[in-house]
Formats: structure tokens, sequence, C-alpha cells
């Protein structure tokens, strides 16, 4: 290993040898002797927070402030002015004028972590910093200089967010000048088990007590869990066993019990580079739409066929000796045929593994002494009517319970309120 990186790592605590770490250090030292912005990306948890600090460090900053800001946590109402400050009077609240975070680091650096969060209009203020070095307090038309030294970070997909427009394109461009991607923990294997012996020693040696030991097909665990929280979630549960265990040696059914969800969605998988949680919620969004939209037209195309099938064996009914026509017996076997392919295109859609197999067709035979029955009785196939009914025995079932009724219905209690309202439900 570089003796220089060595020294890096053990300076800011940085533990794990991946070749992705590795690079991420390198290009942060590199950077830091200039004076271009850094844009960090990575998942949450997976220690971002470090690399402002080794740009800072090794700046010719070093000396001047530096302050990390979470932009997520700021309220939208505020986050101007706390970044650029206000004059006295320039909205209920400013009793004195306030130095904003770019007028206290001039001179120095600025970490903006959850850069992604910032509203639209702070993101324009901050866009004319990175440009020209100046900006307006909120209140203020005198114009402000300032040099601060901008590392931003972000666990969002930026070029997501830009397509949404929650994002400027142009503040994008400015921001990373130097892109700095930070890896996760599940792709850092063999630094797992060094980071969990790192925490779990930390954690003894704070409470005295022996450290915590795992046996070998615990660490297989550990190293197969997918840690969705990274860096973060190692260090909970590495402390969590270290306080609760009175054993020190731990097997694997003692660790797997303090791993949420490690026999169904956690367990490692093949996940592309460029991974995104967001862009699978969007990916999973769309195809929820799309099989709705497809339940929804499927069930409306059933109650017209049942309703036009209604109609025309009501109509032979009540004719004697009647025998069905060609069109009418076109008409049956058409809807019934058709029927099958809309629910196979369905099943296809909720289950990737279904296999096409054709439906039975249907054929109307015709029938010379059909007799006529004493009584139709034609069921009712109104969904509202139906809706109706099911809220009423439900409410009955619960003696008039709306919350218990709206539980059992598998809706909200406000859905409710609105369906008896609608249906003129009296209770």
């Amino acid at each position: 290993m570089n003796p220089s990186l060595l020294g890096i790592k053990q300076r800011f605590g940085i533990i794990g040898n991946a070749p992705s770490l590795n690079q991420a250090i390198d290009v942060a030292t590199q950077v830091a002797t200039t004076d271009l912005s850094v844009l960090i990306t990575g998942e949450s948890g997976s220690g971002k927070e470090v690399f402002p600090k080794i740009i800072h460090q090794l700046s010719a900053r070093k000396h001047k402030e530096y302050i990390a800001v979470n932009c997520g946590a700021i309220p939208e109402g505020t986050i101007d002015s706390e970044l650029f400050g206000h004059e006295k009077g320039s909205f209920t609240g400013a009793t004195e004028n306030r130095k904003g975070y770019f007028e206290v680091v001039d001179g120095g650096t600025i970490f903006l972590d959850e850069v992604g969060e910032l509203p639209m209009q702070t993101q324009a203020r901050l866009l004319r910093v990175l440009e020209t070095g100046e900006f307006l307090k909120v209140g203020s038309s005198r114009v402000h200089k300032t040099n601060v030294r901008v590392v931003a970070a972000t666990n969002v997909n930026i070029s997501r967010a830009i397509e949404k427009g929650k994002f400027r394109e142009d503040l994008f461009y400015r921001l990373s000048t130097i892109p700095i991607a930070v890896p996760t923990l599940r792709s850092r294997k063999d630094d797992i088990h060094l980071l969990f012996r790192k925490f779990a020693v930390d954690i003894a040696e704070k409470y005295r007590m022996p450290p915590l030991r795992l046996e070998q097909d615990a660490v297989g665990v550990l190293l197969n869990y997918r840690w969705p929280g990274n860096i973060r979630q190692l260090k909970n549960i590495s402390e969590q066993i270290s306080i609760l265990e009175s054993d020190r040696i731990l097997n694997q059914e003692r660790l797997k019990t303090y791993l949420p969800g490690f026999n169904t969605r956690n367990l490692p998988s093949v996940i592309p580079s460029n991974h995104d949680h967001s862009e699978d919620d969007h990916v999973k969004q769309d195809q929820f739409k799309k099989e709705r939209e497809l339940l929804y037209k499927v069930l409306f195309d059933m109650k017209k066929d049942i309703n036009g099938l209604k109609k025309i064996i009501v109509d032979i009914m009540g004719k004697k000796d009647a025998v069905p026509s060609d069109t009418d017996q076109a008409l049956v076997k058409k809807m019934f045929n058709d029927a099958a392919p809309a629910a196979e295109s369905h099943e296809a859609v909720l289950n990737p593994n279904f296999q096409y197999q054709p439906a039975p067709r249907f054929e109307v035979q015709q029938e010379r002494n059909i007799q006529e029955p004493e009584e139709v009785l034609e069921e009712n196939f109104s969904l509202a009517d139906k809706e109706k009914e099911f809220i009423i025995k439900a409410l009955e079932k619960y003696k008039g319970k709306r919350k218990t009724a709206a539980q059992e219905l598998g809706i909200s209690e406000r859905t409710l309120y609105r369906k008896i309202n609608e249906y003129d439900i009296d209770l």
C-alpha cells in the first residue's frame, strides 16, 4: 500500500483496503490542493462525511473555518437565511442582522450534505456563489463577496432529479467538477469483518468488557448480508451485540437474530454498478401502475361482457322454442373466448414465470327445444351496489364502529366516511 495512503487512513480513521475505497481517497487527496468544487456520491451510511475533511485538511485552507451543513435537516423557509444570512426585519422573527454560513466560513470550506434536498430557489443562490463568489442576504439588496470552497454530497440520483425538475442541471455541472464515488459496504466484502472487529474493540474498551468475537460460520453470515445501511448499520449492530450478548463468542444463529430480513430481502444479489434505490422505486411504481391499469381494464371488460351475455340470455328465454340467431351465437362465443386471453395477459404481467397455455374454446350448441322457465332471477352486477352492500355488512358486523369496519374492508377511515355519505347509508 502507498505509504501516504496508509498515513491518510490512519489520520482520518479509515478502515479497509478495497480498490474502490483507495481510488476515492486518492481522488480526494489530489483535488485537495485545488479550489475546485467536489461532488461526493454514495448511499446513505457509506462514510461520505470523511472525504470533505480529507479535502479541507490537505488544502491550503486547513487553518480556516470548516463547517458541515445538513441541507435536508433545515426547513425550506429558513435555509436561505442559514446559508446566506438575513437583514433585521426581513421576515417575522428577524429581530437582528445575522451572518450566514457562506459569510462566516469566508476563506474556508463548507460541506453541503444532502445537497439534493435544496429548494430550487436556494439552488439558484448557490449557483451564483459558485460562479461569481457573490450572494445576497435575505431582505438585502447589497451584494456580498465570499471565497468559499464548496464540497457537496448526496445519496440520491441527481440525473433523475434533474429529469423530474427537482435539481438544476447547471448547478449539477458546477458542483461535480470533480466527482468522488464512495463505494457501498457490500462491494467491500473483505473490509466488513475488519470494520466489525474495530467497532467491537472500541465498544469493549469504552465499557471495559472483553471484545466480541465471531465464529467462522458467523463471519460468513456477516459477509453475505447485504447491509442496506452500510457502515452506519454495521457499527450499530456491532454495538448492540457487544452490549446485549453475555457470551463473547457469537455463532451464526445468534448473529442472524440481529440482522433484519437476513433470510428475505437482504440476501446478496447481482447489483449493477450504477444501481440506485430511487431508480428501483421509480421502476416499481411504473410496474404497479401498469398492473393496476391492466386489472381495471380486465374488470370493466368482464362487466361489459357479462351485461351483454345476460341481455342475450334473457331475450332468448323470453321466447318459447326460440333458437339463438347466428349473430347472438357469434357474440356469446366471442365474449367467452376473449375472456381467457385477457386474463392470461394480466397473469403474464403479475407473474414473470407465467407459461401460456391455450384456453379451451367455447362453442355455442344450438338447442331446438328451449323450455321457458317459470321465473328468471336477474343478479345485480353493479359494482357500486356490491360496494354499498359490503360496507353495510361490515358496519353491522362491528355494530357501527367505523374504524374497525374500515380495517375489515381494507380502506382508510376517511374513505369509509366518504362512501357512507356517497351511498347515503343510514347508521
